[in-house]
């Protein structure tokens, strides 16, 4: 007979943020389940390319976004979800809410979500943490940005809260971001990340 599986210790979300102050790494939270975020396994995604994809996109949007209340946050500000029975840190988000105006650490109203996505978290960010997000209910678009491939795919929740894709491959495209009034190219996303011409030639 195997020997029974450890029953995994809970914490409360104070306990969290204590451990999150304490520590050098930072952790999502999930009903109260803490898993690392960083380390040798979790950073393995974290690249040159995966660091310059989420500076152009926080740079495309904050110049977009100057003046307009909005704000840009990268992945250090933490996001809080179901009522803070969740906490996690996107790539980059983009809140307009008041109420996350008053916060220092933490945004719970993104409208605009993006994730840079490594071979590592890719399965992980197409399928449980896109549903997740989608119980945020100011959530109006969810971007993936490839990190090995010319390929962004962008999400738009409707006015029958159903979420409609658009893929695009070209360096000549623009993603479109309803969600926030915008327009960013291709070839702003992807500028100085370098990515083989095979890829750039469509083969996925």
């Amino acid at each position: 007979m195997s020997a029974a599986q450890p029953t995994p210790r809970l914490y409360t979300a104070e306990e969290y943020f204590a451990l999150e102050e304490q520590s050098d790494l930072r952790h999502e939270y999930y009903h109260g389940e803490v898993f690392p975020l960083d380390g040798p396994t979790a950073m393995a995604g974290a690249t040159f390319a995966h660091n310059t994809l989420k500076q152009n996109c926080v740079m495309a949007l904050r110049q977009g976004l100057r003046g307009s209340g909005c704000r840009v946050f990268d992945e250090n500000v933490r996001l809080g979800m179901e009522q803070d029975k969740q906490f996690t840190y996107p790539d980059v988000m983009v809140t307009c809410h008041p109420d996350d105006r008053r916060e220092t650490r933490m945004a719970r109203h993104p409208i605009l979500v993006i994730e840079v996505l490594p071979a590592s978290t890719e399965a992980h960010d197409r399928g449980w943490k896109f549903q997740q997000y989608q119980l945020l209910p100011d959530l109006q678009q969810y971007v993936m940005v490839s990190q090995n491939k010319v390929l962004v795919e962008s999400y738009l929740r409707d006015s029958e809260n159903e979420w409609k894709l658009t893929s695009l491959r070209q360096l000549t495209d623009e993603l479109a971001l309803p969600s926030v009034g915008l327009r960013v190219s291709l070839a702003a996303i992807y500028e100085d990340v370098e990515i083989s011409l095979l890829r750039l030639a469509g083969s996925f």
